[in-house]
C-alpha cells in the first residue's frame, strides 16, 4: 500500500473474543502489509494491545481493520489513543500475562 501522509502513532486496545483466535498472528501480518511498525501483544485481561505507527492513512486502515479482525474473533470495541512511536523499525509480537 502506497501512502502519503503524515507519520503517526497509536496505542490500541482491542477488548472482545480476541485471544486464542489468531488475532495477534492476523494483525502483525496486516500491519506488515500496510508497511507499519509497532507490537501486539495479549494481556492477561483477555485484550489484545498493539502499538502502530506510520503513515497516519495506514495507521487509520489498520484501527478500521483492528474493529473486525480474523474470521474468528469477536471484537466488541477498540479503545485507541496517540502514543510515541516505537524504537524499532520491525513489527514483533510479545506476549505478557
Amino acid at each position: 500500500m502506497k501512502t502519503t501522509s503524515e507519520p503517526t502513532a497509536r496505542l490500541l486496545r482491542i477488548h472482545g473474543l480476541v485471544q486464542g483466535v489468531g488475532y495477534r498472528n492476523a494483525l502483525q501480518a496486516q500491519a506488515t502489509r500496510l508497511g507499519l511498525a509497532g507490537w501486539v501483544r495479549n494481556r492477561s485481561d483477555g485484550t489484545v494491545e498493539a502499538l502502530v505507527a506510520g503513515p497516519a492513512d495506514a495507521v487509520e486502515a489498520l484501527i478500521e481493520w483492528s474493529r473486525r479482525g480474523p474470521p474468528a474473533a469477536r471484537v466488541s470495541h477498540v479503545d485507541d489513543a496517540p502514543a510515541a512511536p516505537p524504537t524499532h523499525t520491525t513489527f514483533i509480537r510479545e506476549t505478557t500475562y
